[in-house]
């Protein structure tokens, strides 16, 4: 799977542009502010429908312009073609296209478009809330497992209707009995397709991370979010009047985490901000190999400031590996001679330089490789 054309309006302070990249490495250089990230940002958009620079909308929107419109031509790995489209508008109303179809669920748009991010926010991945690595764990299973999306939706609707009971006592016996049969059904079905997700996961990501970092006793484990010794209905009915005073439900697949530690010491407490983001990294270039497998296709990386806390060693074995991907990759940098060489001769490289919102090709003698 790969973007043949991109054109965007109206996002931050890029020109509007339409750009005919290449199939696999994609590299954006230019001073800072110059508007690298901004297209990265827009590509986000077109997969996700929200920025990943900004919870709110309204910044991402060019003053100048009252929305901002992503199109993206797709060409699929059996040699098929589609065209995804979103557009966003102060008010944070959405109209998206898939091949023609407006659609309103922006999980269609995740499921056409698979992307994976890096960028300096990386980080906390390892350093952040339980939440970030549920994120991550889900994007991965939502695109291997169809039937997750479904589970998590019948999970959602058990929780908030088990709180809204913590909370205020308004349900029946047979009611408070019902909802919690369905949250443990529930809960157990998606603890099910984690603990499926993580164990295919886990040989690639251990692979990956050796082809960039030598760590000794590197684990990688999963917490489901209760008890592995009880079932969700033993914790939920010992924990009732705990959960009644906290007013939400404490246990259950909401608390699940994944956990990174260093013989037996947390990974972001013990690792160089460089081999932080290597771990990031393997995570990631792992997880887009069991999604490109699932969809016999690849997914797009989003790289921003690639050579940012990486030596010249480590950065040439990370651009390895996502050239080893064979799939699509944006990468920005700063000095265009950081990552101008170093690829196979024989992989697509385009070079765009951006300037003031502008993109352009780079023609120069290194700039684009057939």
């Amino acid at each position: 799977m790969s973007l043949s054309r991109i054109s965007v309006t109206g996002v931050r302070n890029l020109q509007p542009v339409t750009l005919t990249p290449s199939p696999r490495i994609n590299i954006l250089y230019g001073d800072n502010g110059s508007g690298k990230t901004s297209f990265l940002e827009a590509i986000h958009l077109l997969g996700m429908a929200r920025s990943f620079r900004s919870t709110r909308l309204t910044p991402v929107i060019g003053h100048e312009h009252s929305s901002c419109t992503v199109f993206g031509q797709v060409e699929m790995a059996d040699g098929q073609s589609g065209a995804l489209g979103i557009s966003r508008d102060r008010s944070g109303e959405a109209r998206i296209r898939i091949n023609g179809q407006s659609v309103r669920s922006a999980a269609e748009l995740a499921d056409a478009l698979p992307l994976q991010l890096i960028n300096p926010e990386s980080f906390r991945l390892l350093e952040g809330a339980p939440k970030l690595r549920r994120q991550f764990l889900d994007w991965g299973v939502f695109h291997v497992e169809p039937r997750f999306i479904q589970a998590w939706q019948r999970l959602q609707q058990a929780l908030r209707q088990r709180n809204s009971w913590l909370r205020h006592g308004t349900l029946d016996p047979a009611s408070q009995a019902a909802w919690s049969r369905e949250l443990s059904a529930a809960s157990e079905e998606i603890d099910g397709y984690r603990r499926a997700y993580i164990q295919a996961l886990k040989p690639i990501f251990e692979t990956t991370l050796a082809a960039l970092l030598d760590l000794d006793d590197f684990q990688l484990s999963y917490y489901r979010g209760w008890d592995k010794g009880r079932s969700l209905t033993e914790v939920l009915s010992a924990s009732i009047e705990r959960d009644r005073i906290i007013g939400h439900t404490q246990a259950g697949p909401q608390r699940a985490d994944i956990r990174l530690r260093i013989a037996n010491h947390n990974a972001a407490e013990t690792l160089s901000r460089g081999q932080q983001k290597l771990v990031v990294c393997a995570l990631r270039i792992a997880q887009g190999h069991l999604v490109s497998e699932a969809k016999r296709g690849q997914c797009i990386y989003l790289v921003d400031d690639l050579p940012s806390e990486l030596d010249d060693q480590h950065r040439l074995a990370l651009c390895r590996l996502l050239e080893q991907l064979n799939c699509q990759v944006f990468i920005t940098c700063v000095d265009s001679n950081v990552l101008r060489e170093g690829w196979r001769h024989d992989t697509p490289v385009s070079m765009f330089h951006v300037e003031h919102g502008a993109i352009a090709l780079d023609h120069g003698p290194s700039g684009v490789k057939a």
